[in-house]
């Protein structure tokens, strides 16, 4: 390697770190995320908390899922990741239900990408209890258990509750997630020119205020 192609390596590497030096310190409230007013309590402990409010029939979400699903297998060690189906109105109800029913039977790993391939790609009406009872026993699990579990008590006080998150974490659309009760990123927050969005831009910004937040904590 000659000294000239050392020099240039070197200077590569200084104006990659100066760029993403400069890029987290024009992090700016408003425009990359918004502060959750006022801070929510957390159910993570010493980790950070992130949570993804979704509902299957929204299409961003749907559309977010192959770059969250890369982004979730090299999450930082010191991240819990969970979700929470919002409630946005009456008419989210049936698949808030259908996500804790999914828990309760065990369903979610398996089933929760394909409730959104079901729903998007299919087009099938799983907000209607019959179809997705019917779905859900055609996957390989007890139709009967799920309905049940869809109609349980858990269940309907697990979606009060979701109603009540969406409400305080001031959710006001999805797919939107939150950081440490604080903060949220949203990807229509970050769009390209042709107002698709970027997903890549999406998640560096929310490894920036996933870093806020570790500061933040190592501060206190």
């Amino acid at each position: 390697m000659t000294l000239i192609t050392s020099y240039l390596r070197l200077a590569a590497l200084l104006l990659a770190f100066g760029a993403s030096t400069g890029a987290q310190a024009q992090l700016a409230a408003g425009r990359d995320y918004r502060v959750i007013k006022p801070p929510q309590p957390t159910e993570s402990g010493k980790k950070i908390e992130v949570i993804e409010f979704f509902w299957y029939a929204c299409p961003h979400c749907n559309a977010l899922q192959p770059s969250l699903r890369v982004w979730l297998k090299h999450k930082p060690a010191d991240v819990e990741y969970r979700r929470v189906p919002a409630v946005l109105s009456d008419s989210w109800v049936p698949l808030t239900r259908a996500y804790y029913a999914l828990e309760v039977v065990g369903a979610v790993d398996k089933l929760h990408d394909q409730v959104f391939s079901a729903i998007h790609e299919k087009n099938l009406r799983l907000q209607d209890p019959k179809i997705l009872f019917d779905w859900v026993g055609q996957h390989g699990f007890d139709r009967q258990k799920f309905a049940d579990a869809y109609g349980s008590f858990g269940v309907q006080s697990r979606t009060e509750r979701s109603k009540e998150m969406t409400r305080n974490f001031d959710i006001s659309g999805t797919p939107t997630l939150t950081v440490d009760g604080k903060y949220q990123v949203a990807p229509s927050m970050t769009l390209k020119s042709d107002h698709s969005v970027d997903y890549q831009q999406f998640f560096h910004v929310l490894d920036q205020v996933i870093a806020m937040a570790r500061k933040e904590r190592a501060g206190k």
